[in-house]
């Protein structure tokens, strides 16, 4: 079995969390496997331009690089993370694209899609594996949402909704400016978009989308989309940095029943009709009348169930990787769909800019 050593651009907060990964087994805060994730896999060094950064991988046993030309020129390394501010990307690929290097790439992967296309191209002419870590594919919230829509658990779905909410605004760093590619659709967008995207099958028809600048004028803190399918499925996409009370992480709408989870955990449940012959109702009454259409169906025409987890191993991402190269699997984050999720993100700009419907697909 041949060893694959891997090198961190830029050992941040994900630089690291990719090290914690691969060399420790940890992740969720810790929580993970004892010792090594992979048997063929380590981080063997990195390259930051923080001396702070420098020592901290020294005292973790990986090389700290005393230049990004000195990482590439390892001839030990087969892969390369980058994992620097957008703007960075791009040229950070190509340089080691063009050393010979795989490259894994954070999210979201460029600024626009005239620059992944670039680096698609590189890759093709290099020959290299070139991947995008969208590693909310594994999330096993989005899992489980998925499973329900593809197994049909609430009859035909016509709606979902899925949210991320915060109340922090912004992070301080470079997410807030424009020049590195700040935002929340670049930041989160990247991530509910692409998880839309991988669900639902069909094409979209067109795009709505607003966006918000609450706590930062210069980037969108927020945004909410609405992603009409042509088979009928509207998606809710919407994230938010100033929402002291949060709503559902999903919600999702079906004839036959509604499914909510709540946040990143398995709070939640699933809600589904068991007779439709009995749709009869006592009205409620309010403080300024009655209303039979909003009263709640009796307990014998519902049944409440707990949701059907989906269970994920992020590892699962590096293993793809490694039999890409070994030209064993395609990749499972395919450029193709990077690409699409790249050109959504430009829509959702276009929409908020002119305040109209974009056609996409």
């Amino acid at each position: 079995m041949k060893e694959y050593n891997l090198a961190i651009i830029g050992l941040g907060g994900m630089g690291n969390w990719h090290r914690e990964l691969i060399n420790e087994g940890t992740w969720f805060g810790g929580a993970g496997f004892k010792g090594k994730s992979f048997e063929n896999l380590r981080v063997c060094g990195s390259y930051d331009i923080s001396e702070a950064r420098q020592t901290f991988a020294a005292e973790h046993g990986i090389t700290p690089y005393k230049s990004l030309d000195e990482l590439l020129g390892d001839s030990k390394v087969d892969i390369v993370l980058v994992s620097v501010p957008n703007d960075l990307h791009k040229p950070m690929v190509l340089k080691a694209l063009e050393a010979g290097k795989n490259v894994v790439c954070e999210k979201p992967v460029a600024l626009n899609s005239g620059e992944l296309q670039t680096m698609i191209d590189a890759s093709k002419k290099c020959g290299k594996v070139f991947v995008v870590h969208q590693n909310r594919r594994w999330d096993e919230d989005y899992l489980t949402v998925k499973k329900i829509h593809d197994e049909k658990m609430l009859g035909e779905i016509f709606r979902i909704e899925s949210r991320v909410h915060g109340s922090r605004g912004i992070p301080g760093d470079w997410r807030g400016e424009p020049e590195h590619g700040g935002g929340m659709v670049l930041d989160w967008g990247v991530h509910i978009l692409d998880q839309a995207l991988q669900m639902i099958k069909g094409k979209i028809k067109k795009v709505y989308a607003t966006i918000t600048h609450v706590t930062n004028e210069l980037v969108d803190d927020g945004f909410s989309a609405v992603l009409t399918f042509d088979n009928g499925i509207e998606y809710l996409a919407e994230v938010g940095t100033s929402n002291f009370v949060n709503l559902p992480r999903w919600y999702v709408l079906g004839r036959d029943g509604s499914a909510v989870i709540e946040d990143f955990s398995n709070k939640g449940k699933v809600v589904r009709v068991t007779d439709w012959s009995k749709n009869d109702a006592v009205p409620i009454k309010t403080a300024a009348g009655l209303t039979k259409t909003m009263a709640p169906r009796t307990d014998e025409t519902i049944k409440e169930e707990p949701l059907p987890w989906v269970k994920s191993d992020i590892r699962d991402f590096y293993r793809n990787v490694i039999a890409a190269i070994e030209g064993k699997e395609q990749l499972r984050v395919s450029l193709e769909s990077v690409m699409r999720n790249m050109r959504l993100m430009e829509a959702i700009f276009e929409s908020a800019k002119t305040g109209k419907p974009v056609a996409f697909e």
